[in-house]
């Protein structure tokens, strides 16, 4: 019995395992948006590549911004003026090939008022290097 059960834990942390491996760009988004909608500058920073880029299309925080201290610096205006949200994701959909992938998604960020976003995402070697956070007021979240 004891040796079933030690199988059976060891069965089921490697599952835990493979799975976490298994992990894509698709996982990748969904993380960095509730990560955004909570306000943590931290986590949305994990994914970034050091080279990485955010096209920010529209609203206050209009503009280009490469490396990691400009896209960190705008993340953290943007959780000083909205943070707390709830986010609403539809039409997420991954392109994937051998050199990396692209995410695209409807989301939605709703506190003082509804931000919608045409998200691009582009990941490569598991990292994102280039965004697009493209505000689109009639954006249909097709929910």
């Amino acid at each position: 019995m004891i040796s079933s059960t030690r199988t059976l834990a060891a069965a089921a942390v490697l599952f835990s395992l493979s799975a976490a491996a298994f992990a894509g760009p698709a996982d990748d988004a969904n993380t960095h948006f509730k990560a955004i909608a909570a306000g943590n500058v931290e986590q949305i920073m994990q994914g970034y590549a050091d080279n990485a880029a955010l096209q920010w299309v529209g609203g206050p925080l209009d503009g280009a911004y490469a490396g990691s201290d400009k896209i960190r610096e705008a993340w953290g205006k943007f959780v000083k003026a909205n943070v707390p949200l709830e986010v609403t994701v539809a039409k997420l959909e991954e392109s994937a090939n051998p050199k990396g992938s692209t995410v695209t998604a409807n989301v939605e960020f709703k506190g003082k008022a509804a931000i919608k976003v045409r998200y691009v995402l582009v990941y490569r070697e598991g990292k994102l290097v280039n965004e697009v956070w493209q505000i689109d007021p009639k954006l249909a979240l097709g929910y």
